[in-house]
């Protein structure tokens, strides 16, 4: 990540100021040092644009930028160490009163013994950036080039998948191959009822985005009675792979402790009569026995005329798997297709004819594109709506194009330029991507966005306004979206689903490179000192005995791996500078006190860890944590006394099997910002204490059977919740009253599976905030309150599998219909 020196530069200039002159009692003694390091660190920022530019094509500078860089993220550990000392002070004042701060003085952390100790660590940081800017050869090279504010923020077209260019007769012969009745089958075998049709060609030429365009057409759709849509593990596992396929069949998700055969047994019985379509995406692996197997089970009483489509880069796999007498092959698309995809993605609608020598230049870019839909898409994207003639001739006329095979690796030329020309702030997002591993069939935007926040990527630039850190998230997660770095985005109610083309990910990893590490048992000879970012495969002693040696790692995640005490002691002990600690699924039994000594943790991630029953109240000790997933920890017996002392707490997701919320516990966090209570089938009450209500924006409550929402005395109190989902509530049968004190902010509502809800109440009229309103298998409901059209901010409303309410809404004829008939976005399950 060499590249994002500039934008980490700035950050610590600014903090750097920040300290200096707003921290008095923390930065006394070393304001000195504070201001003459922010000076070495300005002069050097000034270069650093000429630098990432000019790396590419010189080892120097590049070799230049990554000490550069090593020196930066140290410095940028030791000033969080100021942070972490204010929110430490902060919970000592708040909770222990003048026997904790007397305390407090004769402790290690003491503030003399604090600003001797950074004190040092500031001349010894300020010193290698001496020596580093006294490289005349490279420094004196490189100029000052202007730099914005953080980037444009045009909005940008997103091209949808059902708007392809240039595969019409591919998808034409694919449709007319699905509707033939079984006859197609190489090995003439009549008695094979299921016929598989394999996509084939390189990354990047739209194998997946053909294999959707089909999959959505009308008369693919009216064919068959059942589709299912399965992104295929790289590694073909069985299990899972069949868990995904059941899970597209019922449209649900697949509890994970079902067996092969369990899984087996469900589809075979959910595809029985069928005539089905699958679509197995992105096969990698040519393994004949799993996919023997699986065939096997998916002809088990199907219907003739049921069909199997795969996209794969392999010729292979498309030998093994494929019946049909030849591939589909996917060609380079066509230059005049290219163009066209281009001339989308690059210029408003109908403004390429205003922009004649952009449209000239476009040409010669989409040439060196090579016939590559993604470079096309990602490249156009980037020049969307600029005219500044000097901004295309960067891109046409790039270095970048020129690299040979061993300086940019496999990555195409066309992708690494779409990176170098994103704004810095972006870059940066991007690269901190690379933890998403590669394997995962889709990700979560807001998990990502807390992870950018955990980092401190994520800045309130002037720009921004009051905007908060996750809004900012979003924002930059849409740019990029609109950029094609992310794909099959689906808004899913709270947050993005999405995952990332292949080369994509090659391309943030190899941006990443030399930062972040996969470490399995076998290579752990390979691990540099400076990485900062730990992926674990395997948790073994070779792998502990590694760590031992590390001390800069600010990222450690593992996930469905086997982690045991014994590693995680390591980790906490050895780890001081961790950031974000993500062990999601990893069969966790117990979590050592010692995680109490990771002062500069804001993230830590335990979901589904269903086998641990208590936590450290050494946890409590984490004032900088922002984000605490304890999601599907359903024999979690209690959360820990002191959590109201976690006061920078800003995401919680949790699962209890409390049947209340204890004072002075979670009911006291002031800070937080997005609350999930999922799985308690216990708890009876929300918290009765109303601070957290104070900064609230999000609320989900998930299938929790004894939740009374009406157990709280919240009557009159002032809410900033924006988005509400209310999901599997039984004993919920009307709206809370104190939901009104949202009437104001709320923006978004959601009411699924709520069997007993009988009426909505006529104050909902009230909410002229929301735009969206979804209400799902509230079967009792059978009316929409009177008032309706006074929600004028009203934009989308969706009401599935509520038989009456259905009817009543039904479009001009329906009782109801007037009272949303405004709406310009409707959608029922029963009529559309």
């Amino acid at each position: 990540m060499a590249e994002l020196a500039f934008p980490l530069a700035a950050e610590l200039i600014e903090k750097l100021g920040s300290i200096a002159s707003e921290q008095i009692s923390l930065a006394w003694g070393v304001k000195a040092d504070l201001k003459k390091l922010q000076r070495t660190m300005s002069t050097i920022k000034d270069v650093l644009l000429d630098a990432e530019q000019k790396q590419a094509h010189n080892q120097q500078i590049r070799s230049w930028l990554r000490q550069l860089k090593d020196v930066f993220l140290d410095a940028e550990d030791l000033l969080d160490e100021f942070e972490c000392e204010a929110l430490r002070r902060e919970v000592v004042e708040t909770f222990h009163g003048t026997i904790g701060k007397v305390r407090r003085f004769f402790s290690r952390s003491n503030p003399i013994a604090f600003r001797f100790r950074v004190g040092n660590e500031i001349k010894e940081i300020r010193e290698r950036l001496d020596e580093l800017k006294s490289n005349k050869a490279i420094f004196d090279s490189l100029a000052i080039l202007p730099h914005g504010d953080g980037g444009d923020h045009h909005e940008r077209p997103f091209v949808p998948a059902s708007k392809v260019i240039g595969r019409e007769s591919e998808k034409e012969e694919i449709v007319n191959l699905l509707m033939q009745q079984g006859d197609d089958d190489q090995s003439g075998n009549s008695n094979n009822k299921v016929s598989v049709i394999p996509i084939v060609g390189i990354g990047g030429l739209g194998k997946t985005t053909l294999a959707k365009w089909v999959y959505d057409d009308k008369r693919v759709v009216g064919h068959f009675e059942l589709r299912m849509w399965a992104p295929v593990p790289v590694d073909f596992e069985l299990t899972r792979l069949t868990r995904l396929i059941l899970g597209s069949a019922l449209n649900t998700e697949i509890n994970d402790k079902l067996t092969l055969d369990q899984l087996q047994g469900r589809l075979c019985e959910a595809l029985k009569d069928k005539k089905f379509l699958l679509v197995l995406d992105d096969v990698w692996k040519d393994d004949a026995l799993k996919w023997s197997q699986l065939r096997d089970l998916l002809i088990e009483g199907a219907k003739s005329g049921s069909k199997i489509l795969v996209t794969t880069r392999s010729t292979t796999v498309a030998e093994i798997m494929g019946t049909i007498p030849a591939n589909i092959n996917l060609k380079f698309l066509s230059f005049k297709d290219c163009l066209s995809l281009f001339v989308e993605c690059a210029f408003k609608e109908g403004s390429d004819k205003d922009y004649p020598k952009l449209f000239e230049m476009g040409e010669a870019i989409v040439r060196k594109c090579g016939g590559v839909p993604l470079a096309v898409k990602t490249l156009g994207s980037q020049l969307y709506s600029k005219t500044d003639e000097r901004e295309w001739k960067l891109v046409r006329d790039s270095e970048i194009w020129e690299l040979k095979q061993e300086d940019g690796g496999h990555i195409l030329p066309a992708l690494r330029l779409s990176y170098t020309r994103l704004p810095p702030h972006l870059r940066q997002c991007l690269a901190y991507c690379s933890y998403l591993q590669k394997d995962r069939i889709e990700y979560g935007s807001n998990a990502l966005i807390q992870y950018w926040i955990a980092h401190g990527i994520l800045h309130q630039y002037r720009v921004h306004g009051n905007m908060e850190l996750e809004d900012i998230g979003e924002l930059y997660f849409k740019e990029l979206w609109a950029r094609s770095f992310f794909q099959n985005v689906i808004n899913w109610t709270m947050f993005y689903k999405f995952d990332m083309h292949d080369l994509i990910h090659d391309l943030v990893q190899s941006v990443a490179q030399g930062e972040c590490f996969t470490v399995k048992s076998t290579n752990t000879k390979d691990i540099s000192e400076n990485i900062r970012h730990l992926t674990v495969l395997e948790a073994g002693q070779n792998v502990s005995t590694t760590l031992q040696k590390l001390n800069k790692v600010r990222t450690i995640t593992a996930e469905e791996t086997k982690i045991d005490e014994s590693f995680m002691c390591t980790c906490f002990s050895r780890l001081k500078y961790l950031r974000v600690v993500g062990l999601p699924t990893c069969s966790l039994q117990v979590l050592p006190s010692s995680i109490g000594s990771l002062k500069h943790l804001r993230y830590l991630d335990l979901t589904s860890n269903k086998a641990i029953t208590k936590l450290p109240n050494a946890i409590c000790r984490l004032q900088s944590l922002q984000t605490l997933y304890l999601a599907d920890c359903e024999n979690l017996e209690e959360l820990p006394r002191d959590i109201s002392k976690l006061i920078s707490l800003i995401t919680l997701e949790l699962t209890t099997k409390q049947t209340s919320f204890p004072k002075n516990g979670v009911g006291c966090l002031k800070s937080l910002r997005c609350l999930a209570i999922s799985g308690c089938s216990n708890l009876t009450s929300l918290p009765h204490e109303t601070s957290y209500l104070a900064s609230l924006q999000s609320l989900t409550l998930y299938k929790c059977e004894q939740l009374d929402l009406w157990n709280v005395n919240y009557q009159g109190t002032p809410l900033r919740l924006q988005k509400l989902c209310i999901v599997n509530l039984p004993r919920m049968v009307a709206l809370p009253e104190w939901f009104q004190g949202a009437a104001n902010t709320l923006q978004f509502l959601a009411i699924y599976g709520c069997e007993n809800l009988e009426a909505l109440p006529e104050w909902l009229a009230s909410f002229t905030s929301v735009t969206k309103l979804v209400i799902d298998s509230c079967y009792k409901l059978a009316s929409l309150p009177e008032g309706m059209r006074s929600l004028t901010s009203l934009r989308e409303l969706v009401i599935e599998d509520c038989p009456e309410l259905e009817l009543r809404c039904q479009r001009n004829i329906g009782e109801d219909w007037p009272k949303i008939s405004h709406v310009p976005h409707i959608s029922f399950h029963l009529f559309d």
